[in-house]
């Protein structure tokens, strides 16, 4: 299912939900604070820290009716940070970069903190 559809002079052009997930994961990465993506089993009620080539299992993305994008990201964060700094340096930064990568709009972001890990 593609996440959005653009018509322009030279064509369309359709950005699938994955690749904005893909994206959307790597600038998360990027956050300082942020261990991980949470992989959520409802059945279980477990939290497990993604690997790098399946983080978009932790990270949900929804379009509406007028093309803006809703994110959710489910992540790990580090012991010791100010978890609202951590995510708003991490809602900054990913619509600030997935909006000038996509050209679309993100009308809301949602942060599920899963779990808190120490680092060494």
């Amino acid at each position: 299912m593609k996440a959005s559809s653009m018509n322009t002079h030279m064509g369309n052009i359709s950005i699938d939900k994955e690749v904005i997930a893909q994206y959307a994961g790597a600038v998360a990465m990027e956050c300082f604070g942020i261990v991980g993506m949470a992989n959520v089993n409802v059945k279980d009620g477990l939290v497990s820290l993604l690997k790098l080539d399946s983080m978009t299992r932790g990270i949900n993305v929804s379009l509406d009716q007028s093309q803006k994008l809703t994110l959710d990201f489910h992540v790990i964060v580090s012991y010791g940070v100010s978890i609202s700094a951590v995510a708003d340096n991490l809602i900054d930064s990913v619509k600030y970069k997935v909006e000038d990568f996509t050209g679309l709009e993100i009308s809301k972001i949602n942060i599920y903190v899963e779990g808190v890990r120490v680092i060494d």
